[in-house]
């Protein structure tokens, strides 16, 4: 086995909706905010080499969607999917897998291009199969009003169209849901509090576990527990599940994966007096070159 990190583009967000109730005052110190109020993030994915297979864990945003589109994410910076994976020696073309954590556009939006003539849609990745699981992709092709401009049709319904579309099983029903995927050979760990089913791989290599994190835990400066995006469906459940995750991490000395810490790729935690906190973080060739 060997891993990759692969950037995909970054972009800016809001910095209010990134941390929901906290002041603007405690944020700022990890996440500083430019005139309008924006801070950066990063759509990083990670690129699993494990004998036959090559796969990709989310896509980022892609590139299909319009100008005034685009004009609300203030896209920053040289890096694109296809030169990150040229600069690892593959091209997309020889992906096998692409597993989606979850369906919102900034973790998907990749999956998917336009047709060459533009008049439609197909894959982005025409040798993959697309990873997904069938609580929320029902979820998702079914959103709330809350998330419904996160879950974009041309995003999701080409890849079902495809036949390329996949579900992982099984999907746990309450209690504790760390389980195998079957096919890919690591574990997942089922969350709820972001969005319905939320999948983050935990990669077991060279004596060590990588957790691809994603929305549990956005950046370094989301650690602390209060610290939870505005954008989360059942936050106080976020609060439930994070504190389980970052325990057992701390304690197990887990990596945690960050896709969208734009500044910071890896980091570990040590317990505290005041809880888990940040211990140290490190370049994603450190670990894995």
């Amino acid at each position: 086995m060997k891993l990759h990190s692969i950037e995909t583009g970054n972009f800016k967000l809001d910095g209010g909706a990134m941390f929901g109730v906290v002041p603007k005052k405690l944020w700022q110190k990890t996440n500083p905010a430019d005139a309008n109020n924006m801070i950066d993030i990063a759509a990083r994915s990670l690129l699993i080499e494990d004998e036959n297979r090559l796969i990709l864990i989310d896509t980022g945003l892609g590139n299909k969607q319009s100008d005034k589109f685009f004009s609300y994410y203030f896209q920053w910076g040289e890096h694109t999917l296809d030169k990150s994976l040229a600069e690892k020696g593959f091209h997309r073309d020889d992906i096998t897998d692409v597993f989606m954590t979850h369906l919102h556009f900034d973790h998907c939006g990749g999956s998917i291009e336009w047709n060459k003539d533009r008049t439609g849609y197909q894959p982005a990745f025409k040798n993959a199969v697309f990873w997904t699981n069938k609580d929320h992709w029902k979820w998702a092709t079914k959103p709330n009003t809350r998330e419904k401009a996160s879950f974009l049709k041309e995003n999701l319904i080409p890849m079902q169209e495809s036949g390329q579309l996949k579900f992982s099983s099984p999907v746990p029903k309450g209690g504790v849901s760390l389980v195998k995927h079957q096919e890919l050979g690591f574990d997942i760990l089922y969350v709820d509090g972001h969005t319905e089913k939320m999948m983050l791989p935990h990669i077991h290599y060279q004596n060590k576990t990588l957790v691809f994190v994603a929305d549990l835990i956005p950046t370094v400066g989301h650690i602390p527990l209060p610290y939870v995006m505005g954008y989360d469906t059942r936050p106080l459940l976020t609060l439930d599940e994070k504190a389980s995750f970052l325990k057992e991490a701390a304690a197990k000395n887990y990596l945690l994966f960050f896709e969208h810490d734009a500044h910071n790729e890896i980091c570990n935690l040590q317990q505290t007096e005041k809880g888990v906190r940040l211990n140290e973080t490190f370049r994603f060739n450190e670990f894995f070159s």
